[in-house]
């Protein structure tokens, strides 16, 4: 017997003749596609070469900035700072130029100024320009100065300002004075510059790592390769379409970021799906091609588009959240996962179809190919089966003990820390904290009436947390406001600034708004926190329609539903430890900021979600897939384990090692990212997935599948067993 005689497999006993009402939908398009090759193949290659075209400028063309909440005070504050103020808005460049060796006039810091300033005029993105002011942005003893150059274009512009004049600027720089650009502009262009590079390393090795589990997932490096292939296909068209698609709206370059990570993952997961599948069906089964891709298609291919699914409606609800960034960075996930669909439903059965009996190229010896049914997951279903309640309690608790630290956890928006301490703005920001004060990088901007100048003025200076405040300075467009900055007491990221932004603007004239680069992000995490609660509903209630309408089951959509939230709250219970108390800080190379990301919570939850129901789609479709062959719950269970389980694990395996790559980034947001997402993965498939769900259908025995009949006869009629 050999691994190419697909006669010489024995038929399992539950394997019945087709179906004589023929393929469902999917089976039809797995078909389709197979009379329709050559147009199937044309469409993807254009597809990949005209998007592949764009693909190469995502990196450039993508914008920098955007996070912000749209309509709060604090926005309101910067677009009038840049169209009324000459651009002295948050979103300008501070150029700092600083001495160690006495007053920067005695240094020749008065010719580096001079040739700042020509460097800046020549830039169409740049407003006015204003010269260090003595006691405002000129320090005490001399030493420290500090040109703004002011905002003429919006924040994605401005970013891309900073990324082509902090070379230059730096560059000025001699033996006696050393010149280092700042700013929320140049702290956005460092970030995403250290964040590239760290996502050009993680991937650099996930890839190997990724190939190597996935050889021994399927043991044959043909077969192991089909992944990797349709998700690039997949990239390089998602790619390209973000760099269009940023032509109509800007899109954040973290969009292609996360895009990046998210589709490989989730692209090995449906390939893995589908190619097991259809082994099993042409060589362990000895099935007829057009019959096996069909068969795949209507059970693997229609899990797999309802993973999709789950995937696009939890990540929409992101949506939800009013702030640019998030919006992009949600949209570019989807927009890849989408791509990697349709590679995964129409290119993929191609593939599949022509390589036929190849794609066991280059196979290990031990390795049965066509072996769809794993022995060692069936004798582990047989072994939760008989012990149900040892088994869940001991994952359950597991789990609840990882996730009591969430209790305690905080959130606040990344400080300087998040860059690294070379970084030209972090050096900026700590020259201008030592010069003018631990608030000075975080310059708050007032903008009122001018009726209300002196009111504004006096509250500004009477309040605690005020350090100091510039006059009032008049706009330049003729309007009757003024702009006043304020310095507050402590740095930009101590929880005490929320608490004086908050009183001031109670204790304010009405017609004055309170804005800067500090509040923005105060004014964002707020919104964050707002919105949190409405994504996580809307993403809980259309996680379980959806499940629904695939299973037809209430009670094990619910407790699919919920499942998912255990591994999600043990995954945040453990970033807590890690980023907030600084366990392992050293090991991964970070230092803490004393919280997580103000934006982890909200985006991390729809994505773990994503995942957590993607490999609840794959378990118990399979599961639903053998009730309905046999009604006997037992079969259901041991059945879907035996038949998934081994898929879960592999899946896992890769996504866990491509999160994991990501831990070992750079800047702290991916490292947060990474060890988040991992653990949620690793947790979700070995406890959750593999352990507590194959419990609760042990548990709930036939209720597990019961429908009442008007829902039976409300919902769409969705089946998963191929006969």
């Amino acid at each position: 017997m050999t691994l190419t005689d697909p006669a010489a497999r024995p038929r399992p006993a539950d394997d019945r003749p087709e179906d004589p009402t023929g393929p469902g939908p999917l089976g039809r398009l797995g078909g389709w596609v197979l009379d329709h090759a050559r147009l199937v193949t044309l469409v993807w290659v254009l597809a990949i070469v005209v998007l592949g075209a764009f693909a190469p400028r995502v990196e450039q063309e993508l914008s920098g900035a955007g996070w912000q909440a749209d309509g709060s005070e604090s926005v309101a504050v910067r677009e009038l700072a840049r169209d009324s103020f000459g651009g002295n808005a948050s979103s300008a460049i501070q150029v700092v130029v600083h001495s160690d060796d006495g007053p920067l006039a005695e240094n020749g810091g008065d010719a580096v100024l001079a040739e700042a300033t020509t460097l800046l005029e020549a830039d169409e993105r740049i407003g006015e320009i204003v010269p260090p002011q003595p006691g405002v942005s000129l320090s005490e003893d001399g030493g420290t100065a500090v040109l703004l150059a002011g905002a003429d274009a919006d924040t994605n512009d401005m970013v891309r300002a900073a990324n082509d004049l902090k070379g230059p600027l730096e560059e000025l720089s001699n033996g006696a004075v050393e010149v280092n650009p700042t700013g929320a502009s140049l702290l956005w262009s460092d970030f995403n510059e250290a964040n590239l590079e760290a996502m050009l390393t993680s991937e650099m090795y996930s890839w190997p790592v990724t190939l190597a589990i996935l050889v021994l997932a399927f043991g044959a490096l043909v077969a192991a390769g089909l992944p990797l292939i349709l998700t690039l296909a997949g990239l390089v068209a998602s790619a390209g379409s973000l760099v269009l698609l940023n032509e109509l709206v800007p899109v954040s370059i973290w969009a292609m970021n996360f895009a990046m990570m998210f589709a490989l993952a989730l692209g090995i997961d449906y390939a893995l799906f589908l190619v097991v599948r259809y082994r099993a069906s042409r060589m362990g089964h000895g099935k007829p091609v057009r019959t096996a891709i069909a068969e795949t298609m209507d059970t693997a291919g229609k899990a797999v588009l309802l993973s999709g699914a789950t995937v696009l409606i939890s990540l929409s609800a992101v949506m939800l959240v009013p702030s640019p960034a998030f919006r992009s960075m949600a949209g570019g996930i989807m927009l890849a996962v989408l791509f990697v669909l349709a590679a995964t439903l129409t290119l993929l059965p191609l593939v599949l179809a022509k390589l036929d009996l190849r794609i066991n190229k280059g196979a290990l010896k031990w390795v049965n190919a066509g072996e769809h049914r794993s022995a060692r997951f069936a004798a582990w279903g047989e072994r939760l089966w008989r012990r149900p309640v040892a088994f869940g309690l001991a994952s359950l608790l597991v789990l609840l003990a990882l996730a009591f630290p969430v209790l305690g956890l905080n959130t606040a928006m990344p400080s300087i820390k998040v860059l690294p301490e070379d970084a030209s703005a972090r050096v900026g920001y700590d020259v201008v904290q030592d010069a003018f004060g631990e608030g000075a990088p975080g310059t708050l901007q007032v903008v009122a009436d001018a009726a209300d100048a002196d009111g504004t003025a006096a509250a500004l200076t009477a309040d605690p947390g005020i350090a100091a405040a510039v006059p009032a300075q008049p706009s330049s467009d003729g309007s009757d406001l003024v702009l006043i900055s304020a310095v507050p007491t402590v740095d930009p990221s101590d929880p005490a600034l929320a608490e004086t932004v908050d009183r001031l603007r109670g204790d304010l004239p009405d017609s004055a708004l309170v804005g800067g680069a500090a509040v923005e992000n105060l004014d964002l995490k707020d919104q964050l926190d707002a919105s949190t609660p409405l994504v996580i509903g809307v993403v809980l209630v259309l996680g379980f329609v959806l499940l629904l309408v695939a299973l037809q089951a209430p009670l094990i959509a619910v407790l699919g539903t919920l499942a998912s939230l255990l591994s999600t709250g043990a995954a945040f219970g453990v970033a807590r430890l890690v980023f907030q108390e600084g366990f392992g800080a050293g090991l991964l190379g970070f230092e803490s900021q004393g919280f997580l990301d103000a934006w982890a919570p909200v985006f991390f939850f729809a994505m773990i979600f994503a995942i957590a129901m993607d490999y609840t789609v794959f378990l118990l479709a399979s599961a639903k897939e053998h009730y309905e062959r046999t009604g006997d719950p037992r079969e259901a269970m041991v059945g879907a384990l035996a038949h998934s389980g081994r898929v879960i694990f592999a899946a896992a395996a890769v996504m866990v090692a491509v999160f994991f790559t990501f831990a070992l980034s750079g800047p702290l947001p991916p490292k947060e990212m990474g060890v988040v997402l991992g653990l949620a993965v690793l947790l979700d498939a070995f406890l959750v997935r593999l352990v507590l769900l194959p419990v609760l259908l042990r548990l709930t025995g036939s209720a597990a599948w019961w429908s009442p009949r008007w829902l039976t006869r409300v919902l769409p009629t969705v089946r998963f067993a191929h006969d």
